[in-house]
């Protein structure tokens, strides 16, 4: 189990809030920190590995949670 830095709540915000609400809250956290969203857009399950590969972010994987999606997010270099 990976414990996170910091938790971003994006449930019940559709394509493309809770990837822009987990790129502003990358940019408070240091490089290294891992933050957890929280999601049940069912096209999260795309957006957040293709938002990290374009952003230099690290995608650790996503698990299921009780009605949403959990994904987990290394944050990168200063791009």
């Amino acid at each position: 189990m990976i414990k996170s830095d910091a938790t971003l709540d994006a449930l019940g915000l559709l394509c493309p809030l809770p990837v822009l609400k987990a790129r502003k809250r990358l940019k408070s956290l240091a490089q290294g920190d891992i933050l957890e969203v929280l999601a049940d857009d069912p096209a999260a399950l795309i957006d957040m590995p293709h938002f990290c590969a374009e952003s230099g972010h690290e995608f650790l994987g996503q698990s299921a949670g009780d009605g949403h999606q959990i994904y987990l997010i290394r944050k990168g270099g200063l791009r």
